[in-house]
């Protein structure tokens, strides 16, 4: 069997995993990528609307901040998110947009003088600073305070995956193609690599690496409709979880994005909604006012896709012979505006529902989109019971997300967690990082892998992959959705540790070594099996609602008893996941629990939030610049690596010094 040597191994080639390859390889060490499909191809071309960063150059974005982004990242992930490591997010992101601004991504500009804009349903006039003429721009998008979402077009991850190819291209980085990391290899309570197996030749190929990065992106296949590209299926956060020592983060916390069109689920972009897009019901009445007054389509993603569902339920949806739904209207935009600032859109219009969107309404209905859950980490990216082992992306729960995401923070984050995982990985290369595991550790976990593959070969087995995946996928989406209740919830556990029995019998026919698509499909389904048993029963624990999990048996958020990250581990022949929680302080939040924004203000609070809202109020009456209050109330930047720690500059700030 081969064997392969390096010092970083980052398995998965998007965004998040070449920027940690570019940061370990400017550091002068040895990374090597290992990828499902070519770089390119990566699910992060699909990112659409844009990357939030607060810049603050344009007229809706001026006074823009790293604190209005902190707050209303936090408030998104209602309150389930580590601040600190938002606070690190918020301050990096406009160094990545410059980074890659730098690098070639042709953002969308200021242009000075008058421009019409759509907001709220009504044409109006916003006039462009002339100091701010040419500088990068930002679209609105929901649950902001302020217009800071940049962005090319609607083929913003598109531009930004292609230069960052390129970049670690010019960097002289090796990417392997084609290969699917199965397993991790580690011993003592330390990552060493992994076992990879070759899709077009079948073979098997260890890497041993000194650190190791997962950068799979998310596990949304493990659903019925998604988003998600193909390839999405959790493996990377699947073999985390089977070392049974790396755990698994907030896994019941799932987005569903308000605009998947109808019925393929493939997205269209919030910026449909963010330039002025309005959602319409079956009467094309303007629903979403209704609910929420203030923000209306553009609160946050779990809200909008709940008052959605709910207003189905009501009977107000579209009928068809696929089932219902309701109406994206982006006509009042203009053609000008849509086959230029759109055009993804349009295009996915004609191609997948025959239909121009300049002249006919588009059928939504909100879809599977984002994973908050994956692999546990600290604020420096690396699992804290596996040494060695990283995780960046959509694959960590690193965790800024908490139970909800804004659109626009994942694009951003994968690059941002890239810049600084990778900076971690080399200082760990640097100091403790070492490549020593037995041969004997060896030898007995390709064996186990090798067993595993040839036992789907046994003649008295029966069981068909794709059967058992479709199965897995209709229980989630029927009983782990946007709504959720403790009797379904208790009904998925139960039929998922049955598909996850049958699996054990899982037949492939094809004995080809090369390509085989249902040797493929026979692994990853056990895997993703797992992934589903851990959200399902992480949320039938979890007994209230926060952001985006939704628990209509327990409807209101419940700091006091709940104010905990869910961490989930999976020992060895055990049939269920372990599930434990991890508390957050409140007597360390820079922001302490409130009311969102949305709906209604009920909740029941923690009992320590009143006494850290006195400290804060006390801590922000002062005199002190907000620099200084924010390092007193929650200090952050010495968790940053060095080369990220500058402030950032902004002309609305020299504007006002």
């Amino acid at each position: 069997m081969q064997t392969i040597v390096t010092d970083a191994l980052i398995i998965g080639g998007g965004l998040a995993g070449l920027r940690a390859a570019i940061g370990v390889k400017r550091r002068g060490f040895t990374p090597l990528i290992l990828s499902l499909v070519p770089p390119k191809r990566s699910h992060s071309a699909a990112a659409q609307g844009g990357m939030q960063a607060s810049l603050g150059n344009s007229a809706k974005g001026w006074g823009d901040n790293e604190d209005i982004h902190f707050a209303d990242t936090i408030r998104g992930s209602d309150w389930g998110a580590d601040q600190r490591v938002a606070r690190m997010f918020v301050h990096t992101a406009p160094k990545a947009v410059r980074e890659l601004a730098a690098w070639g991504v042709p953002w969308n500009r200021v242009q000075k003088g008058d421009h019409s804009s759509v907001i709220n349903g009504e044409t109006v006039t916003i006039t462009e600073r002339e100091e701010a003429h040419g500088m990068i721009t930002a679209r609105n998008f929901g649950g902001t305070a302020k217009w800071r979402t940049n962005y090319v077009a609607d083929g913003t991850g598109h531009s930004m995956l292609y230069t960052m190819s390129n970049q670690a291209i010019a960097e002289g980085i090796e990417v392997h193609e084609r290969m699917e990391a199965i397993a991790l290899l580690h011993e003592d309570g330390r990552s060493q690599g992994a076992i990879v197996r070759n899709l077009i030749t079948g073979e098997l190929i260890v890497y041993l690496a000194k650190v190791t990065c997962i950068a799979t992106g998310g596990f949304g296949r493990i659903y019925r409709v998604s988003t998600n590209a193909v390839i999405n299926q959790g493996i990377g956060t699947a073999i985390a979880l089977e070392t049974g020592v790396a755990k698994l983060g907030n896994m019941e916390a799932v987005q569903f994005h308000p605009t998947g069109i109808f019925p393929a689920g493939i997205l269209v972009t919030e910026g449909c909604r963010g330039d002025g897009g309005l959602l319409l019901d079956a009467k094309e009445h303007r629903f979403m006012p209704d609910y929420e007054p203030e923000k209306r389509e553009l609160a946050s993603r779990d809200v909008v896709s709940r008052w959605m569902e709910t207003h189905i339920r009501q009977g107000h949806g579209v009928k068809s012979r696929f089932g219902e739904h309701l109406w994206l209207d982006i006509r009042l935009l203009g053609k000008a505006h849509i086959n230029s600032k759109l055009r993804e859109v349009k295009e996915i219009c004609q191609y997948f529902l025959g239909i121009d969107p300049t002249e006919s309404l588009i059928p939504v209905r909100p879809a599977q989109h984002y994973s908050m859950g994956g692999i546990r980490t600290d604020y420096r990216g690396e699992s804290p019971t596996l040494k060695g082992l990283f995780a960046a992306g959509e694959a960590a729960c690193w965790d800024m997300h908490g139970f909800n995401r804004l659109g626009g923070n994942s694009v951003a984050e994968t690059v941002v967690a890239g810049m600084i995982v990778g900076e971690f990985m080399a200082d760990s290369l640097t100091s403790d990082a070492t490549l020593n595991i037995s041969s004997a550790a060896i030898d007995s976990q390709v064996k186990t892998v090798v067993k595993e593959l040839a036992s789907y070969t046994n003649s008295n087995n029966t069981e068909n992959a794709w059967q058992i995946i479709e199965a897995m996928q209709s229980v989630m989406t029927e009983k782990v959705g946007i709504f959720r209740h403790g009797d379904q919830l208790a009904e998925a556990v139960t039929e998922l540790q049955s598909l996850s029995a049958r699996a054990e019998n899982i037949k492939v026919s094809d004995n080809s070594r090369g390509v085989n698509p249902e040797l493929c499909a026979a692994y990853r389904a056990k895997k993703m099996l797992k992934l589903s048993l851990c959200v399902a029963s992480g949320a039938l624990a979890r007994e209230e609602s926060r952001g985006a999990h939704s628990r209509e048996d327990f409807p209101l958020r419940n700091d006091r008893d709940w104010l905990k990250r869910t961490l989930t581990s999976w020992t060895h022949d055990n049939p269920v996941p372990v599930i434990d929680y991890e508390p957050l302080d409140v007597m360390q939040m820079e922001l302490p629990p409130g009311w969102r924004g949305y709906g209604g203000k009920d909740r029941i609070d923690h009992p320590d939030t009143a006494a850290r809202q006195a400290e804060v109020d006390s801590v922000q009456g002062g005199a002190d610049d907000r620099f200084a209050k924010q390092q007193t109330l929650m200090p952050f930047t010495d968790c940053l690596p060095a080369p990220f720690r500058g402030r950032n500059a902004r002309l609305s700030e020299e504007s006002d010094a």
